[in-house]
C-alpha cells in the first residue's frame, strides 16, 4: 500500500500549479493533506475512484485538512474531540480494519514563540489521542508535524535553536510521542541520510540551495513494525513549500 502526505499550503493555488497531474502521477491508495486552507464548496476536484473527508477551519483561508483514499473505512471522525482544538480543522481519523489512519497539521508555534505554549497543551493532547486510539489498533500518523525533531533534520540547527520548529521543547514532545511506542518511519530506513528534507522558505533561494527542514512525517504504531516496506521524499516535486512525502507498506 502507498500513503503519500503533502501540506499543499492552499490548495486552489496547488491546483493551479499542477496538483491534481501529480496526484494522478503519484497513484497512492491513500492521500493525505494539510494547509487547505478551504471552506466546503469553494473547490471542485474530480479525482476519480477516491472518497474524500474534509476538515475546514472556521477561520477562512486558514489550515484544513484532507483526505483522499480508494479504499472506504469502517468510520471517519473529525478532530480530537477537545474544543479548544478543533476550530482549525487539523486533525482527520480513518477507522480501517487493520489500523487507524490519522492525519494532521500540528500548529505552528509561531514567530517569537506565540503559541509555544499553547502548542506544548496540542500535544500533549494528541499524544494521549493517538495512545487511546493505538489500544485497539496500530496507528498510523501522517502530515506536517512543525518539528524538525534532530539537528540532522534541518540544514542550520545552530541558528535555528530557539525559533519555532526547532526548540528544545518541541523536540523534546517529539522524542515523548516516539518514547510512547511510535517509529519515524524515514529515520526507520534512513537513520544517517542528511539533507534529506520536506520544506523550504521561500526566501534566499532556499529551496534551490536545499536549505530545508524535515517537518512532514510518516510515524506509525511500533506494533505496525513488520508492515513497513519504505518511507520516501519527493523533493523533485514542486507546488508548495512544502513536497510530498510517503509511506510504503507491505
Amino acid at each position: 500500500m502507498k500513503l503519500i502526505s503533502w501540506n499543499v499550503n492552499g490548495l486552489r493555488a496547488a491546483v493551479n500549479k499542477g496538483f491534481v497531474d501529480i496526484f494522478k502521477e503519484l497513484d497512492a491508495d491513500i492521500f493525505c493533506l494539510q494547509e487547505t486552507k478551504l471552506q466546503e464548496g469553494q473547490i471542485e476536484l474530480n479525482l476519480d475512484g477516491y472518497y474524500d473527508y474534509w476538515n475546514y477551519a472556521e477561520k477562512k483561508g486558514y489550515s484544513g485538512t484532507a483526505v483522499f483514499t480508494k479504499h472506504k473505512p469502517l468510520s471517519v471522525t473529525y478532530g480530537l474531540d477537545i474544543e479548544e482544538h478543533d476550530k482549525e480543522g487539523r486533525v482527520i481519523t480513518l477507522n480501517y480494519e487493520d489500523f487507524f489512519l490519522v492525519n494532521v497539521y500540528t500548529p505552528n508555534s509561531k514567530r517569537e514563540l506565540l503559541r509555544l505554549d499553547y502548542r506544548m497543551v496540542w500535544e500533549d493532547d494528541f499524544r494521549k489521542y493517538l495512545l487511546n486510539l493505538s489500544e485497539n489498533k496500530p496507528v498510523i500518523v501522517c502530515g506536517d508535524l512543525n518539528v524538525a525533531h534532530k539537528e540532522i533534520d534541518l540544514k542550520n540547527p545552530k541558528t535555528n535553536r530557539k525559533n519555532a520548529g526547532f526548540t528544545d521543547e518541541e523536540r523534546d514532545k517529539m522524542t515523548e510521542l516516539l518514547n510512547s511506542g511510535f517509529i519515524d518511519t524515514f529515520r526507520y530506513f534512513y537513520p544517517d541520510k542528511e539533507d534529506a528534507y520536506s520544506w523550504w522558505s521561500n526566501f534566499g533561494k532556499a529551496r534551490e540551495r536545499n536549505v530545508g527542514w524535515r517537518i512532514d512525517y510518516f510515524i506509525t504504531s511500533s506494533s505496525f513494525e513488520s508492515k513497513l516496506k519504505d518511507a520516501l521524499i519527493y523533493p523533485e516535486i514542486l507546488g508548495s513549500d512544502h513536497c510530498p512525502v510517503a509511506l510504503i507498506t507491505k
